[in-house]
């Protein structure tokens, strides 16, 4: 049943109107629908994902989205430029050098958005 059904993912925002901005300012982002303090971004009918207001936002430890890029740095170079920050990670099971973690089969950079959520960039190796 749900192998067939369209899903999309749902992050916690506990200001609605600061995560709008951070979407818009920082990744360049419009929402293409508000409604009843959900934005929607993706299309109404394949959203990617929806953001709604609760004051349990950032609590999750977790990465709760990530986004397949053909080039990391290029793409973190452009999201510094908007002024997002990518986390660094110096532990037995994670390394970053410059925000990016060197994993099986891919490249790896995480940052927050304004609400706490942990947002990640990921590109296949060749």
């Amino acid at each position: 049943m749900l192998r067939s059904s369209a899903s999309f993912t749902v992050l916690p925002a506990a200001d609605i109107n600061r995560a709008r901005q951070f979407y818009r300012d920082k990744l360049g982002m419009e929402p293409t629908l508000e409604q009843g303090g959900m934005i929607m971004y993706g299309s109404a009918t394949a959203p990617d994902f929806l953001i709604y207001e609760t004051p349990h936002a950032g609590t999750a430890q977790n990465t709760q989205i990530c986004w397949l890029v053909g080039d990391i740095r290029s793409a973190m170079t452009e999201l510094r430029s908007s002024g997002v920050i990518f986390e660094e990670y110096d532990s037995e099971n994670l390394k970053t050098v410059d925000g990016v973690a060197e994993l099986d089969g891919e490249y790896s950079a995480w940052f927050r958005d304004s609400e706490g959520n942990f947002l990640c960039l990921s590109q296949p190796k060749a």
